[in-house]
């Protein structure tokens, strides 16, 4: 594993993450008190905010697919590849019918910042290449 694993988790012990290709650095956290409960990203000023669900949601869709998927980020209202992570993350098809992502302009990069989250849980194993990066369940 090449990401730096400390932190609960928490508001105040965030996870110090890195993206798949382990260029960036990022902070992610449960807010279980929000509505809905979130998922946040901070990634140097900009923060990002995923229905928390999306772990357990990508987790069962990946146990399902059963192979390695491509991740296929990409911000919002840029056109995705089927078949991709990102491509499930804002498709009417998932469980939630539509985006993960709670803030409108800053719905997309799902498979950026959520795929590693699940790398540190012990869900997923995941590439880390400079692009074009691969998860599967575990």
């Amino acid at each position: 594993m090449h990401m730096i694993t400390y932190g609960t988790g928490a508001e105040d012990d965030p996870w110090i993450l890195k993206t798949p290709s382990l260029t960036s650095e990022y902070r992610a956290w449960k807010d279980e008190q929000a509505d809905p409960p979130a998922l946040v990203v901070q990634v140097g000023k900009t923060r990002l905010s995923y229905q928390l669900r999306c772990i357990d949601d990508l987790h069962q869709m990946l146990l399902g697919h059963g192979d390695w998927m491509p991740l296929g980020n990409a911000d919002e209202g840029k056109p995705v590849k089927e078949s991709t992570v990102e491509a499930w993350a804002r498709s009417q098809t998932n469980p939630l019918g539509g985006y993960y992502g709670l803030r409108k302009g800053y719905r997309g990069r799902f498979a950026n910042y959520v795929s590693p989250v699940l790398e540190l849980l012990g869900l997923a194993e995941l590439e880390h290449n400079a692009r074009n990066n691969n998860i599967r369940a575990l």
